[in-house]
Protein backbone atom coordinates (compact mmCIF):
# COMPACT_ATOMS: atom_id res chain seq x y z
CA UNK A 1 0.00 0.00 0.00
CA UNK A 2 1.89 3.66 -0.69
CA UNK A 3 2.22 6.20 1.58
CA UNK A 4 0.12 9.94 1.49
CA UNK A 5 1.36 12.10 -0.04
CA UNK A 6 -0.34 16.00 -0.62
CA UNK A 7 0.47 18.31 -3.35
CA UNK A 8 -0.98 21.85 -2.84
CA UNK A 9 -0.45 24.31 -5.29
CA UNK A 10 -0.97 28.24 -4.04
CA UNK A 11 -1.95 30.38 -6.53
CA UNK A 12 -0.26 34.24 -7.18
CA UNK A 13 -3.05 35.84 -5.83
CA UNK A 14 -2.80 34.14 -2.88
CA UNK A 15 0.76 35.13 -2.90
CA UNK A 16 -0.22 38.62 -2.45
CA UNK A 17 -2.96 38.21 0.51
CA UNK A 18 -0.98 38.13 3.60
CA UNK A 19 -3.69 36.88 5.42
CA UNK A 20 -4.45 34.00 3.37
CA UNK A 21 -0.87 33.30 2.65
CA UNK A 22 -0.12 33.05 6.13
CA UNK A 23 -3.07 30.91 7.30
CA UNK A 24 -2.28 28.67 3.96
CA UNK A 25 0.97 28.10 5.54
CA UNK A 26 -0.16 27.21 8.39
CA UNK A 27 -2.33 25.06 7.33
CA UNK A 28 -0.04 22.99 4.97
CA UNK A 29 2.11 22.60 8.03
CA UNK A 30 -0.55 21.24 9.78
CA UNK A 31 -0.77 18.49 7.56
CA UNK A 32 0.47 15.02 8.51
CA UNK A 33 2.82 13.24 6.03
CA UNK A 34 4.52 14.08 3.22
CA UNK A 35 4.02 16.87 1.09
CA UNK A 36 5.09 19.23 -1.55
CA UNK A 37 4.07 22.91 -2.34
CA UNK A 38 4.00 23.86 -5.86
CA UNK A 39 3.46 28.16 -6.20
CA UNK A 40 2.27 30.85 -8.69
CA UNK A 41 3.69 34.51 -8.28
CA UNK A 42 2.32 36.04 -11.80
CA UNK A 43 1.11 38.72 -10.14
CA UNK A 44 3.41 39.69 -8.27
CA UNK A 45 5.79 38.92 -11.60
CA UNK A 46 3.43 41.83 -13.67
CA UNK A 47 4.12 44.27 -10.30
CA UNK A 48 7.72 43.87 -10.79
CA UNK A 49 7.46 44.10 -14.58
CA UNK A 50 5.53 47.51 -14.45
CA UNK A 51 8.31 48.77 -12.28
CA UNK A 52 10.87 47.96 -14.27
CA UNK A 53 8.87 49.67 -17.55
CA UNK A 54 8.05 45.75 -18.91
CA UNK A 55 4.78 45.18 -20.70
CA UNK A 56 2.73 42.26 -19.33
CA UNK A 57 0.73 40.57 -21.95
CA UNK A 58 -1.83 37.60 -21.60
CA UNK A 59 -3.28 35.24 -23.97
CA UNK A 60 -5.85 32.88 -22.49
CA UNK A 61 -4.49 33.27 -19.20
CA UNK A 62 -1.14 32.48 -20.25
CA UNK A 63 1.74 34.54 -20.06
CA UNK A 64 4.10 35.64 -23.35
CA UNK A 65 7.48 35.16 -21.79
CA UNK A 66 9.86 37.35 -24.15
CA UNK A 67 13.64 38.10 -23.16
CA UNK A 68 13.16 41.12 -20.63
CA UNK A 69 9.88 38.92 -19.08
CA UNK A 70 12.11 35.92 -18.53
CA UNK A 71 14.26 37.91 -16.73
CA UNK A 72 11.20 38.93 -14.49
CA UNK A 73 9.94 35.86 -14.13
CA UNK A 74 12.66 33.79 -12.79
CA UNK A 75 14.06 36.64 -10.37
CA UNK A 76 10.56 36.51 -8.85
CA UNK A 77 9.63 33.12 -9.22
CA UNK A 78 12.77 31.39 -8.65
CA UNK A 79 14.16 33.77 -5.80
CA UNK A 80 11.84 36.34 -4.41
CA UNK A 81 8.15 34.21 -3.85
CA UNK A 82 10.42 30.65 -3.84
CA UNK A 83 12.47 31.49 -1.04
CA UNK A 84 10.37 33.59 0.92
CA UNK A 85 8.43 30.63 1.61
CA UNK A 86 11.00 28.22 2.14
CA UNK A 87 11.88 30.43 5.02
CA UNK A 88 8.53 30.69 6.21
CA UNK A 89 7.70 27.17 6.35
CA UNK A 90 10.84 26.74 8.56
CA UNK A 91 9.91 28.74 10.57
CA UNK A 92 6.80 26.56 11.02
CA UNK A 93 9.13 23.51 11.54
CA UNK A 94 8.77 22.32 7.99
CA UNK A 95 12.14 21.53 6.76
CA UNK A 96 11.71 22.75 2.94
CA UNK A 97 13.73 23.05 0.27
CA UNK A 98 12.94 25.46 -3.01
CA UNK A 99 13.53 23.92 -6.49
CA UNK A 100 13.47 25.00 -9.76
CA UNK A 101 12.97 22.67 -13.17
CA UNK A 102 16.99 22.83 -13.74
CA UNK A 103 17.53 21.98 -10.01
CA UNK A 104 18.73 17.90 -9.81
CA UNK A 105 17.03 18.07 -13.18
CA UNK A 106 13.67 18.04 -11.45
CA UNK A 107 11.48 19.12 -14.49
CA UNK A 108 13.05 19.48 -18.29
CA UNK A 109 10.54 20.91 -21.02
CA UNK A 110 10.79 22.32 -24.25
CA UNK A 111 9.88 25.78 -25.54
CA UNK A 112 6.12 26.19 -26.97
CA UNK A 113 6.20 26.25 -30.33
CA UNK A 114 4.01 29.22 -32.12
CA UNK A 115 0.11 28.02 -31.71
CA UNK A 116 -3.05 29.09 -33.10
CA UNK A 117 -5.56 30.73 -31.49
CA UNK A 118 -9.22 31.53 -32.14
CA UNK A 119 -10.14 34.58 -31.14
CA UNK A 120 -13.24 35.32 -29.11
CA UNK A 121 -14.10 38.83 -29.75
CA UNK A 122 -17.56 38.92 -31.05
CA UNK A 123 -19.99 40.11 -28.06
CA UNK A 124 -21.62 36.24 -27.86
CA UNK A 125 -18.18 35.35 -27.20
CA UNK A 126 -17.90 33.23 -30.58
CA UNK A 127 -14.94 33.28 -32.53
CA UNK A 128 -14.61 35.15 -35.10
CA UNK A 129 -11.07 34.59 -36.31
CA UNK A 130 -7.58 33.21 -35.51
CA UNK A 131 -4.08 34.32 -34.70
CA UNK A 132 -0.80 32.78 -34.70
CA UNK A 133 0.47 33.46 -30.89
CA UNK A 134 4.39 33.01 -30.09
CA UNK A 135 4.55 32.80 -26.04
CA UNK A 136 8.16 33.09 -26.40
CA UNK A 137 10.20 31.82 -23.44
CA UNK A 138 7.16 29.17 -22.32
CA UNK A 139 8.28 25.47 -21.31
CA UNK A 140 6.04 22.83 -21.77
CA UNK A 141 6.83 20.19 -19.74
CA UNK A 142 8.30 16.87 -20.96
CA UNK A 143 9.20 14.83 -18.15
CA UNK A 144 9.21 15.42 -14.12
CA UNK A 145 11.43 13.59 -12.04
CA UNK A 146 9.28 11.50 -9.34
CA UNK A 147 12.00 9.57 -8.34
CA UNK A 148 14.35 12.58 -7.25
CA UNK A 149 11.85 14.14 -5.69
CA UNK A 150 10.33 11.29 -3.68
CA UNK A 151 14.06 10.64 -2.53
CA UNK A 152 14.10 14.62 -1.22
CA UNK A 153 10.43 13.47 0.33
CA UNK A 154 11.97 10.36 2.34
CA UNK A 155 14.64 12.23 3.66
CA UNK A 156 11.96 14.42 5.80
CA UNK A 157 12.70 17.28 2.97
CA UNK A 158 9.96 19.06 1.79
CA UNK A 159 10.08 20.49 -2.24
CA UNK A 160 8.61 23.98 -2.83
CA UNK A 161 8.15 23.81 -6.49
CA UNK A 162 8.58 27.30 -8.53
CA UNK A 163 6.83 27.66 -11.76
CA UNK A 164 10.31 27.91 -13.88
CA UNK A 165 11.59 24.50 -16.20
CA UNK A 166 14.76 23.94 -18.45
CA UNK A 167 15.39 22.49 -21.54
CA UNK A 168 18.52 20.47 -20.64
CA UNK A 169 20.43 22.94 -23.24
CA UNK A 170 21.01 25.61 -20.53
CA UNK A 171 17.66 27.99 -20.66
CA UNK A 172 15.40 28.51 -18.07
CA UNK A 173 11.98 28.39 -19.30
CA UNK A 174 8.45 30.19 -17.99
CA UNK A 175 5.89 27.09 -17.15
CA UNK A 176 2.44 27.56 -16.05
CA UNK A 177 2.31 26.60 -12.21
CA UNK A 178 -0.63 24.09 -12.11
CA UNK A 179 1.17 22.19 -15.13
CA UNK A 180 3.61 21.94 -12.56
CA UNK A 181 1.26 20.77 -10.07
CA UNK A 182 -0.18 18.60 -12.64
CA UNK A 183 3.09 16.92 -13.37
CA UNK A 184 4.84 16.73 -10.11
CA UNK A 185 1.73 15.07 -9.63
CA UNK A 186 1.68 12.56 -12.16
CA UNK A 187 5.11 11.57 -11.56
CA UNK A 188 4.85 11.08 -7.87
CA UNK A 189 1.75 8.89 -8.49
CA UNK A 190 4.21 6.30 -9.06
CA UNK A 191 5.36 6.07 -5.75
CA UNK A 192 2.65 7.41 -3.52
CA UNK A 193 -1.18 7.85 -3.63
CA UNK A 194 -1.40 11.24 -4.03
CA UNK A 195 -3.91 13.95 -3.24
CA UNK A 196 -3.31 17.18 -5.61
CA UNK A 197 -5.54 20.21 -4.40
CA UNK A 198 -4.99 23.45 -6.64
CA UNK A 199 -5.54 26.58 -3.96
CA UNK A 200 -6.71 29.91 -4.59
CA UNK A 201 -9.00 32.43 -3.79
CA UNK A 202 -12.08 31.22 -4.74
CA UNK A 203 -14.46 28.64 -3.13
CA UNK A 204 -13.81 26.45 -5.94
CA UNK A 205 -14.69 26.40 -9.38
CA UNK A 206 -17.75 29.21 -9.99
CA UNK A 207 -20.80 28.50 -12.01
CA UNK A 208 -21.84 32.60 -11.76
CA UNK A 209 -17.90 34.49 -11.13
CA UNK A 210 -20.36 37.09 -9.33
CA UNK A 211 -21.75 34.41 -6.58
CA UNK A 212 -18.86 32.92 -4.47
CA UNK A 213 -20.95 30.29 -3.40
CA UNK A 214 -22.12 29.19 -6.94
CA UNK A 215 -19.34 26.25 -6.69
CA UNK A 216 -19.74 23.53 -9.31
CA UNK A 217 -19.12 20.68 -6.41
CA UNK A 218 -18.10 17.65 -9.49
CA UNK A 219 -16.46 18.36 -12.78
CA UNK A 220 -15.31 15.83 -15.15
CA UNK A 221 -14.20 15.60 -18.75
CA UNK A 222 -17.46 15.30 -19.98
CA UNK A 223 -18.89 18.75 -17.98
CA UNK A 224 -15.30 20.75 -18.83
CA UNK A 225 -16.54 20.16 -21.97
CA UNK A 226 -19.47 21.40 -21.83
CA UNK A 227 -18.70 24.32 -19.53
CA UNK A 228 -15.89 25.58 -22.18
CA UNK A 229 -18.44 25.18 -24.60
CA UNK A 230 -21.03 27.19 -23.21
CA UNK A 231 -18.89 29.99 -21.42
CA UNK A 232 -19.49 29.51 -18.00
CA UNK A 233 -15.50 28.40 -17.82
CA UNK A 234 -13.15 30.40 -19.44
CA UNK A 235 -9.63 32.38 -18.96
CA UNK A 236 -7.51 31.19 -16.47
CA UNK A 237 -9.98 28.39 -15.59
CA UNK A 238 -9.67 26.48 -18.33
CA UNK A 239 -5.69 25.82 -18.09
CA UNK A 240 -6.16 24.78 -14.17
CA UNK A 241 -8.71 22.63 -15.14
CA UNK A 242 -7.32 21.21 -18.19
CA UNK A 243 -4.27 20.34 -15.52
CA UNK A 244 -6.70 18.87 -13.20
CA UNK A 245 -8.21 16.55 -15.60
CA UNK A 246 -4.79 15.36 -17.02
CA UNK A 247 -3.60 14.79 -13.17
CA UNK A 248 -6.78 12.53 -12.28
CA UNK A 249 -6.64 10.60 -15.71
CA UNK A 250 -3.18 9.73 -14.98
CA UNK A 251 -3.55 7.91 -11.48
CA UNK A 252 -3.71 10.87 -9.54
CA UNK A 253 -5.88 9.38 -6.27
CA UNK A 254 -7.43 12.60 -5.57
CA UNK A 255 -7.90 16.44 -7.26
CA UNK A 256 -9.63 19.27 -5.89
CA UNK A 257 -10.02 22.89 -6.47
CA UNK A 258 -10.39 25.04 -3.40
CA UNK A 259 -10.00 27.97 -1.47
CA UNK A 260 -6.71 28.87 0.04
CA UNK A 261 -7.88 28.82 3.22
CA UNK A 262 -9.68 25.18 3.15
CA UNK A 263 -6.96 22.72 1.67
CA UNK A 264 -8.33 20.38 4.33
CA UNK A 265 -9.86 18.30 1.01
CA UNK A 266 -13.56 18.37 2.35
CA UNK A 267 -14.70 21.60 0.35
CA UNK A 268 -14.25 22.82 -3.32
CA UNK A 269 -14.56 21.04 -6.93
CA UNK A 270 -13.43 17.58 -7.17
CA UNK A 271 -12.10 16.70 -10.20
CA UNK A 272 -13.35 13.30 -11.84
CA UNK A 273 -12.23 10.75 -14.64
Amino acid sequence: MKEKLTIVKVGGAVVEDELQLSQLLKDFSAIEGRKVLVHGGGRKATKMAERLGIETKMVNGRRITDGDMLEVVTMVYGGLVNKNLVARLQAHGINAIGLTGADANAIRSHKRPPVIIKDSSAADGSATGSSLVDFGFVGDVDQADGLMLSRLIEAGITPVMAPLTHDGEGHILNTNADTIASETAKALAQYYDVTLIFSFEKKGVLRNPDDEDSVIPVISRYLFNEYKADGTISGGMLPKIENALAAVESGVSRVIITLATAIDGKHGTIIER
